[in-house]
């Protein structure tokens, strides 16, 4: 090809969306779950919980050097990760729940990009101003002072944002209050700097400049959403039907002459918006159901004199009814509906199933490894004795005394290595192995015959609660 005729580029450039401000009952919703969120995700680290002298008082840690997962007055061990399992399950039924019902309502108020981004916009609004001014700002080709300082400013405000943030998240990871004084001093561990290097970084770029790309191009919802939804979930939507033909505001002589829609094709819809889409266009994979575009339209219906509700939550089976005059149905004949009933009741399942699981865990546990190398050995007397390596766990808040015993022959006897008693002390909210020798004098059944089965035990001495665990014992054959 001639340079005369250049091969077309690939890839578009990105131009900056600067959405308007706007009020409205949605944009308050949105400012108030934005509140809570990030009330919740900045204090929760230094919220305290008194578990006791020997445990953290911190009510949400991730206590990864003890291997602990505290949360309030619930404590998760390594070997109980089926409950985080099952949260994460029911995060994923939640998910698909409100897509059934009210599309990427997820996206569009509680996803941390959303509640990020918008918090950056606020701060961008605060500094240089509202759309107009900050798009006179950004085409603007002189680099003067006041351009400088606004944008100085702005990436400041920004950085300790992103700072506060990767602060916040290495909190979970150690106690509070601890981990500050040694941030602050420089005696922090490299990866508390590291970690919060990254976070800050990457906050400072996906809710200032990537933006909406994230929820368009990063993100693989957008992509699967549309397998939970229907014809009946509720998404943000315009009626044609009344709002076509648009056109500018006219006197009522005017439109009687010429019939016009509700439309005045002001643009607010579009102005509003934080990825830059024309709802007028329909359904949109871009668009995150934030609604900020049906505070828009309502307002300048408001202004106008005419009904609110042209941009609104809607179905597509409400749409097709509009246009014929019917009424539109009531939204909760929408919500409950049998793919919303069938996500609910798993949702339930899973949660009753954890709860269940979580009142009926035993405080004291163990697990049993056998020793088979080698497999047994005969002792001077002639009897044969196997080795096992017994985990015990103490998940009370103080020292416990384990009695160790077995059950399922009569002849077997139980030995505890470095201890001539059948008990041992496990310390508190700890876990404590235990090599342990069952023995079968010679000529018994165990001690002549191979894999046994066995059962051994073990009894909390300060209220009597027991666990067990079965194995097998192998004796010498004939």
């Amino acid at each position: 090809m001639s340079d005369s005729n250049p091969a077309p580029s690939l890839y578009q450039a990105r131009e900056p969306i600067f959405p308007k401000r706007v009020s409205g009952p949605f944009r308050n919703l949105k400012w108030i779950i934005m509140a809570v969120t990030l009330g919740i995700y900045y204090l929760t680290p230094w919220i305290r919980w008194d578990r006791g002298p020997s445990l953290p008082d911190q009510a949400v840690l991730l206590d990864l050097a003890n291997r602990r997962f505290y949360f309030f007055w619930i404590e998760i061990w390594p070997h109980e990760f089926y409950f985080v399992a099952g949260l994460l399950i029911m995060a994923g039924l939640g998910l698909f729940l409100f897509t059934s019902a009210l599309g990427r309502v997820w996206c569009g108020y509680a996803c941390p990009q959303t509640v990020w981004t918008d918090l950056y916009i606020l701060v961008e609004r605060w500094i240089e101003g509202d759309r107009n001014a900050r798009l006179r700002l950004h085409h603007q080709k002189k680099l003067d002072f006041r351009k400088v300082r606004l944008r100085l400013t702005k990436w400041i405000s920004w950085l300790l944002i992103g700072l506060a943030t990767g602060g916040a998240w290495v909190f979970y990871f150690a106690d509070a209050p601890t981990l500050l004084v040694d941030l602050m001093t420089g005696n922090a561990h490299p990866i508390a700097y590291t970690t919060m290097a990254v976070l800050t970084l990457t906050t400072f770029f996906f809710g200032g400049f990537a933006r909406e790309q994230i929820c368009i191009y990063a993100c693989p919802w957008p992509r699967i959403q549309a397998a939970m939804m229907d014809e009946d979930t509720l998404v943000v939507g315009y009626r044609e039907w009344r709002g076509e033909p648009r056109g500018k505001l006219r006197k009522a002589a005017d439109q009687a002459a010429e019939p016009q829609g509700d439309c005045i094709d002001c643009m607010a819809c579009v102005n509003v918006c934080p990825v830059g889409i024309d709802i007028r266009d329909g359904q949109q994979m871009e668009c995150i159901t934030c609604a900020l575009c049906i505070d828009a339209c309502d307002d300048m219906m408001a202004k106008i004199g005419k009904p609110r509700g042209l941009i609104d939550y809607m179905a597509v089976s409400d749409e097709t009814d509009g246009r014929v005059g019917q009424e539109p149905r009531n939204i909760w004949k929408h919500i409950l509906r049998p793919r919303t009933i069938m996500y609910s009741v798993m949702w339930l399942l899973v949660g009753f199933g954890l709860v269940f699981a979580l009142f009926i865990r035993p405080d004291i546990e163990l697990t049993v490894a056998p020793v088979r190398n080698p497999t047994y050995v005969v002792l001077s007397d002639g009897s044969v004795r196997n080795t096992y390596d017994v985990r015990l766990r103490n998940k009370h808040g103080e020292e416990r005394q384990f009695q160790l015993s077995v059950t399922g022959d009569a002849t077997l006897r139980v030995q505890l290595e470095g201890t001539p008693y059948a008990s041992v002390p496990v310390p508190a909210n700890a876990a404590h192995l235990q090599r342990v020798y069952v023995i079968s004098p010679k000529g018994t059944v165990p001690s002549t015959s191979n894999a046994i089965p066995f059962r051994i035990w073990v009894e909390d001495n300060a209220n009597g609660e027991r666990a067990y665990r079965d194995t097998t014992f192998n004796g010498k054959e004939n």
